[in-house]
């Protein structure tokens, strides 16, 4: 028997009522069959200072590698802010990427953004593939998940409730699972 193929999650928001982390909850029953999908909290780790790690692999940092190089590929799912990535999400990224056995190196991901403006997050998916480029991850090129006027997506409870929405999800998740495959 094949063993599932893992995805892990990580939101680029914080906030409680974030649609981009409604999107990865959504990502949940989008994936196709074989795949298991977890959501990690970026939020417990401290700013990124090299001086941490003079003590020692820094705990949170070491959960959050852990759970990165436990998983065969990585959804994304961010606000774009100022025109760019927020600073939480670049700040875990940094973090993963430290070391030799970085588990960003090779490791296939997927990109999908919400917004209530009506560019859905394009800016700060193309930064993100600059930072992709560095540390030699494989993204999926096509399709692209930009999710435009975003509150009109979901429904008081935060589901994702457009349905051409849900199906590029899937097809994005389909093209992720291949890589990963791959």
């Amino acid at each position: 028997m094949t063993r599932p193929v893992r995805f892990i999650g990580i939101s680029g928001s914080l906030r409680a009522g974030s649609t981009n982390t409604a999107l990865l909850r959504a990502v949940r029953s989008l994936v196709p069959e074989g795949v298991e999908f977890s959501i990690a909290d970026i939020g417990s780790l401290p700013l990124f200072n090299s001086d941490l790690e003079a003590d020692g692999p820094v705990p949170a940092v070491q959960s959050f590698k852990q759970q990165l190089r436990e998983s065969d590929a990585l959804v994304i799912a961010s606000p774009e802010y100022n025109y760019s990535i927020p600073g939480v999400l670049k700040n875990a990224l940094d973090w993963a990427s430290r070391g030799k056995d970085s588990p960003l190196q090779n490791k296939p991901v997927a990109i999908m953004g919400a917004t209530p403006g009506m560019m859905g997050t394009v800016r700060m998916q193309m930064h993100l593939r600059q930072v992709f480029l560095f540390n030699n991850m494989r993204p999926v090129n096509k399709p692209e998940v930009f999710v435009a006027q975003a509150p009109s997506k979901f429904d008081a409870e935060g589901r994702l409730t457009d349905e051409r929405t849900a199906e590029t999800i899937r097809q994005q998740m389909q093209a992720l699972s291949d890589l990963a495959r791959q």
